[in-house]
């Protein structure tokens, strides 16, 4: 039993490290390497939310189809985490109609 509890440690230390990879509406596909990412439980709106503080860039799973919003302050992104309500922080301050502040049609892309 101790060989097979070793044997099993040493593959798992050995397995290569890889990012995940999602597909992001009119993106294609975007590597989350340098992204902070959190699964969402308390909304019933937002799933996961991924932010790159370096290129402020933000990816947000609704209802299971990832977005994108290009040049969000940290301090956004913060106060997205730590609202009451996330999905209606969300909706009045980042996602907007078409056109919104953080759409990435406004901003050149990371």
């Amino acid at each position: 039993m101790v060989r097979t509890a070793a044997a099993l440690l040493m593959n798992l230390l050995a397995a290569p490290v890889t990012s995940e990879t999602i597909e992001v509406g009119n993106r294609g596909a975007v590597d989350l390497g340098t992204f902070e990412c959190r699964d969402v439980t308390r909304s019933s709106v937002l799933q996961r939310v991924c932010y790159d503080a370096d290129r402020r860039y933000l990816i947000v799973a609704v209802k299971g189809v990832y977005d994108q919003y290009c040049d969000l302050p940290e301090t956004t992104f913060d106060s997205l985490l730590t609202a009451p309500s996330m999905g209606q922080f969300f909706n009045r301050n980042i996602s907007g109609a078409s056109g919104g502040p953080y759409d990435c049609r406004r901003h050149s892309r990371p």
